[in-house]
């Protein structure tokens, strides 16, 4: 059995962190296969992808009995959970994180490296690091506190808080709450609509928004025209006018 399953549907990858037993909780081995999954998701063919956990959770982070047997950890964190979280941001394409039960610890930050969350009724969100003496890491105080704000982020991720999936939705953690039989069909839906969309300008858009967070207004401009001008030569830009003009729903290639 791979502990990284992948599968596509037309234009979406699915990405299963596929250790049930265990939470779907990290291993080198899941690292390795989620790399080379991510590595194939750069085919252009994929228009989206979408991350999630078999079994009852998305993933409860790193299993603690390989995490012992690190004698460097940030040696390790460095050759497992960065490539993978920088892979998931240079992807010029949505990723949604399907998140489908616990998701704490690095899951958390996982699922927050993603472009979107979506969260099942019965997901819950543990920052888990703070409970065993650990600071957050794999891009968890990163993303967090760009969801979330520096105080709220602060409070939460040093209070080991558990959230439910309607208080993430309250915060913004999550985008939206789905009931668990409708789950996977929600996703699905989700994960076709975008995928459907212009994906070109979908992923210039995400590196814009990476780009604003350290950028001056003057920086933020100038990228957008270089941006705005390579995607106003895209097939997608004239499609798109075609179809405004003969008000009918664009037909986007990703081109």
């Amino acid at each position: 059995m791979a502990e990284v399953e992948v599968t596509r549907a037309g234009a979406v990858q699915t990405i299963v962190l596929n250790r049930p037993e265990k939470l779907n909780a990290f291993t080198r081995a899941v690292h390795d296969g989620l790399r080379e999954a991510l590595r194939e998701a750069r085919d252009p063919e994929v228009r989206a992808v979408v991350l999630t956990g078999a079994g009852r959770g998305f993933s409860a982070g790193q299993d603690l009995g390989e995490f012992g047997e690190m004698p460097d950890v940030g040696a390790g964190l460095r050759a497992t959970y960065h490539p993978n979280v920088l892979a998931i941001r240079a992807l010029e394409k949505p990723v949604i994180a399907a998140v489908n039960g616990v998701c704490a610890g690095a899951g958390l930050s996982l699922a927050c490296a993603c472009d979107v969350r979506l969260a099942a009724d019965a997901a819950f969100f543990v920052p888990g690091f703070v409970g065993i003496g650990l600071v957050p890491d794999s891009g968890g105080t990163y993303f967090v506190h760009r969801l979330l704000g520096a105080a709220r982020a602060f409070e939460w991720m040093t209070s080991n808080r558990r959230l439910t999936a309607a208080e993430a939705h309250a915060w913004g953690l999550v985008s939206e709450v789905v009931e668990a039989d409708a789950f996977a069909g929600r996703v699905a839906e989700y994960a076709a609509a975008v995928a459907a969309g212009p994906t070109r300008a979908i992923g210039m858009t995400k590196r814009l928004f990476d780009h604003a967070d350290t950028a001056t207004l003057e920086e933020q401009l100038e990228l957008e025209a270089q941006l705005q001008a390579a995607a106003a030569q895209g097939e997608d830009f004239r499609e798109g006018v075609a179809a405004f003009g003969e008000k009918r729903a664009p037909e986007f290639r990703g081109r």
